[in-house]
Order: structure tokens, then C-alpha cells, then sequence
């Protein structure tokens, strides 16, 4: 009976339109009133427990530092860095666009941040170009996804801070996995390329690619800085978080000197309203998720998936399945909060590497943040494109490339574990 109020109060305040976070804590309170030996001081308990964690401490500082950077200059420098390097590949500016999703994918860690910065210089100049609004959109909210997969990555710390994992192993899971979606798109661009006769740049030499270099220089060096002090033990991803905000500030300011101090407060502003958003999620959640962990739906749905095959692998295709059509109506990080305590179990009891098992669901989810209907990416690219979310049919060869990568992560755990395995033992 409490599962059946929660979900169908859930499922109807996000068909009216209800933002993610106040659905879930709505139905929760109203599941909770069902249960009589439940006192409602559960919840300000459970909402502060959610948020009053020291890995979460990460999250603001790697939003402040991909907000400095992106001020400071460091998009416009990773563009031009890219361009130089595969610009004159068919679909130039279109894989210019995937590289330099790549690269700033190293810095900020946000799929949002991407999205608004590199959509915001790149969407309007591929139109131009003769491109096509809406494959300007998919190639940017596509390539966006990248953000929280190659480290940094907030994500990753939300799921560490959730699972008492290690959040320097899940930065190194998501090296191989984050170049393999990378590729994996640049492929698509070149096929609708060529199909299309989209223009190409001209190869540049030599002497501007290592001159696009040294004026990245400083922007390349900051993802060097947060992993290696993370894999060589110098620092915690929390405190790495920290050093990122302190470096982003000193580079801003006094290398390429394009933060002037009076725009210190609107960017501490904007951290803090960014911030905000997964911390309210965060907290809805735990209430949420508390009320499952009670009525014991993870043990349910994993006998259910059991019944169907015994078959690990068969198992792993179905939870990716069942996290893909999730995405295309929740929110990913709500999404995470909700199924990560649900299908761990399963992971634990069918002998999965933990890694490899988060990155894979981890990978998943982000999926649903380009597909229709509430794809946010697909949405923030739609709006600087101008394009209605209507005509972008086009995203889903983005998305099923994407879907075959992780199908390749299932049957491959290499493509995961390899690296986290190097320095985590």
C-alpha cells in the first residue's frame, strides 16, 4: 500500500509538471502519513543526513571552478585548441565541438556547464557554417554528456558520497568510457558529414597547434592537478575540489587576466544557486529512497529480475534497459538517488565489480539527460540553438552510440576497471 501511494502520487506530480525534487518529497511525506509507527521528525532527519556529508563538500567548489573558468577565458582557449587539432576532419566544426566537450569535460564536470558554455560559442558559428540547427543542438548535447564522465565529475562524487566508495576510483573509471563516448560521436559526426557534405577546415600546421597549446596550456593543466593529486594520495576529492576553485581563481585573474574582481560576487552567486539544485534533490531523495529501503523494493525487484534470468550479464542488459526508460522521464541525478540503493544490492549479490557496476548505470543515466522528453542537456542546447525539441529526431544516432558504448562496458569490464585497478588495489 505505501509503495502504491508513493509511486502513483510521484508519477501524477511529474505529469503535471512538478520539478523532480518537490514531486519526490511531496509523495514521500504523504507515503510516510501511511505508515502510523513513522514519526514525520523523520524527515528534517533524513534531509539533513543527506546533505551533511564531507565528499559532498566537493560539489560546490567543482561548480566554482568551472564557473571561473569559463569566465576566465579557458572555453574560448579549449575551442580554438580543438579546432586546431581536428577541425579539418569532415564535419569540422562539429568535431570540434565533441573534442572541446572532451577537454573542458576535464574541468568543470558538469554536463550543464558544458552544455551552456561550449553550445553558447559553438551552436551559433556551426549555423552559420551551413550546418543544421537542429544537428548544432544534438552534436552539443551530446558531447555534453562527456562532462561528468571523464574526471572530474560531481556525479561521481554524489554516487561516492551515497556508496562510501572511493570517489578517486570512480575519476579513473570514467577516463576510458568518457574517450571511448568521445570517439564513438566524432564517428556519428563523420557519417552525417559526409552523408551531408558538411564543410571541413583546413589542416593547421604544426607551429598552431603548438601554439594553441601553450595558450591552453594553463586550462590542460588543471585536470593533471585534480587526478593526479587524487591517484597519487596528495589529496582527497573533496580538497581537490578546493585546489581546483583556488587554481581556477589564480589563473582567471592573473594569467590570462580576463576576471575582473567586480565579477567575483555574480560568479559566487551563480555557484551557489547551481549548488542549490542537486543539494534540494539530494535531500527529497533521501526520503524517498528511505521509504524503499523500508518496504524492501530492492529486494522485490531484484527476485523479480532473478525470475526472469539467472544470467548476470542478461541481468546487467535488463537493469541498463530499465534505467534507460527511466531517463526519459526523470531527471538523472534523481534517477541516481533513487536506484542506486535499489540495484547495489544486486550488484553486490551477482559478484559485480563496484566500479565497473556505477560507471555503467552512471553512463546510463546521463543517456537520459539528451532524450525527449525531459532530457535537460537536449533542452539547455535546444534553447541557445532556437530549435524546438519537437524536430530533434536527429539526437538519437547521438544516443544509440552512446547505448552501444555501454553494452561494451558490460561485456568488456576492462574498458572500466583497467585504470582504477592501476592505482586502486
Amino acid at each position: 500500500m505505501t509503495l502504491f501511494v508513493l509511486f502513483s502520487i510521484f508519477s501524477v506530480l511529474l505529469l503535471l509538471g512538478m520539478p523532480v525534487a518537490f514531486a519526490m518529497g511531496v509523495s514521500a511525506t504523504v507515503a510516510l502519513l501511511t505508515i502510523s509507527d513513522i514519526p514525520l521528525t523523520l524527515i528534517p532527519q533524513r534531509l539533513f543526513t543527506a546533505v551533511n556529508s564531507f565528499p559532498l563538500m566537493a560539489v560546490p567548489f567543482f561548480i566554482l571552478a568551472g564557473l571561473i573558468m569559463n569566465v576566465g577565458g579557458i572555453t574560448r582557449r579549449i575551442v580554438r585548441l580543438s579546432s586546431a587539432l581536428v577541425g579539418h576532419l569532415p564535419g569540422g566544426l562539429a568535431q570540434v565541438n565533441v573534442v572541446a566537450s572532451m577537454l573542458f569535460a576535464g574541468i568543470s564536470g558538469s554536463a550543464s556547464a558544458d552544455a551552456s558554455a561550449i553550445g553558447s560559442m559553438l551552436i551559433p558559428a556551426m549555423v552559420e557554417d551551413g550546418y543544421d540547427a537542429p544537428f548544432s543542438v544534438a552534436v552539443t548535447a551530446a558531447s555534453a554528456t562527456i562532462g561528468p564522465i571523464i574526471p572530474p565529475s560531481l556525479v561521481m562524487v554524489i554516487y561516492g558520497s551515497m556508496t562510501d566508495m572511493s570517489i578517486g576510483a570512480l575519476f579513473a573509471g570514467g577516463l576510458i568510457p568518457g574517450i571511448l563516448i568521445g570517439l564513438a560521436q566524432m564517428a556519428v559526426v563523420y557519417y552525417y558529414a559526409r552523408k551531408r557534405g558538411y564543410s571541413k577546415g583546413t589542416r593547421a600546421p604544426l607551429r598552431v597547434i603548438l601554439k594553441r597549446f601553450r595558450e591552453a596550456a594553463w586550462a590542460l593543466f588543471a585536470p593533471i592537478i585534480i587526478l593526479g593529486g587524487i591517484l597519487s594520495g596528495v589529496f582527497t576529492a573533496t580538497e581537490a575540489g578546493v585546489v581546483a576553485a583556488v587554481y581556477a581563481f589564480f589563473v582567471g585573474c592573473f594569467v590570462y587576466r580576463e576576471i575582473r574582481l567586480s565579477q567575483i560576487r555574480e560568479i559566487l552567486v551563480r555557484a551557489t544557486v547551481m549548488t542549490s539544485v542537486p543539494m534540494v534533490i539530494l535531500a527529497s531523495a533521501s526520503v524517498f529512497g528511505w521509504i524503499l529501503a523500508r518496504e524492501q523494493f530492492s529486494s522485490a525487484l531484484a527476485q523479480m529480475l532473478l525470475r526472469v534470468s539467472g544470467n548476470p550479464q542478461v541481468t546487467f542488459l535488463l537493469i541498463v534497459a530499465i534505467l534507460l526508460l527511466v531517463g526519459l522521464f526523470i531527471e538523472a541525478l534523481a534517477a541516481m538517488m533513487i536506484f542506486v540503493p535499489v540495484f547495489t544490492p544486486i550488484a553486490a549479490h551477482l559478484g559485480w565489480d563496484p566500479i565497473h557496476f556505477a560507471l555503467v548505470l552512471i553512463v546510463t543515466l546521463l543517456i537520459g539527460t539528451v532524450t525527449p522528453p525531459v532530457g535537460l542537456q537536449l533542452y539547455i542546447a535546444a534553447a541557445i540553438g532556437k530549435v524546438p525539441i519537437s524536430k530533434m529526431g536527429i539526437i538519437w544516432p547521438f544516443v544509440a552510440a552512446m547505448v552501444l558504448v555501454v553494452v561494451v562496458m558490460v561485456f568488456v569490464p576492462g574498458t572500466v576497471t583497467w585504470v582504477p585497478h592501476l592505482f586502486f588495489r
